[in-house]
């Protein structure tokens, strides 16, 4: 079965496909890529709720980058909460302020103060997800 008639009892995307285009812009610019969770998430309320789909959107701009912070700032935080509960998506992050300028000093500094409270898990998560960005940085070189 493939991706497009397993979502086939799915109704029709209620915005246009360049409007989902345009959201999931943000997300290469700032990744390389665009995540399979949001994805998902961006074609589902494309398709059952594309109202909640921009205020999802509008208020993850707002909270993410206040004009206080630069990007790699707001990453570098995004990548200390979600390491601290040991998330998945601290990977992502960790991506974002890399490729915002964050330096490996910047993402291990990050790492060891979550470290201080979290312990040994985040640490070594950290470690990996560092090790993970400087080898596929290496090879898209």
């Amino acid at each position: 079965m493939t991706e497009s008639s397993s979502l086939d009892n799915l109704p029709e995307r209620q915005i246009p496909d360049e409007q989902v285009e345009k959201i999931r812009d943000f997300y290469v610019d700032l990744l390389g890529f665009v995540p399979p969770r949001i994805q998902a998430r961006t074609d589902l309320l494309a398709r059952v709720d594309p109202e909640l789909l921009t205020m999802q959107e509008e208020l993850r701009r707002h909270c993410m980058y206040p004009d206080c912070f630069d990007t790699k700032t707001s990453q570098l935080f995004l990548f200390a909460i979600l390491l601290t509960n040991l998330q998945d998506t601290a990977k992502l992050h960790a991506l974002a302020a890399y490729r915002a300028g964050a330096t490996f000093e910047e993402l291990n500094a990050v790492v060891n103060l979550v470290f201080l409270f979290r312990g040994l898990s985040a640490a070594n998560l950290g470690a990996e997800i560092m090790q993970g960005i400087a080898k596929s940085s290496k090879e898209s070189k």
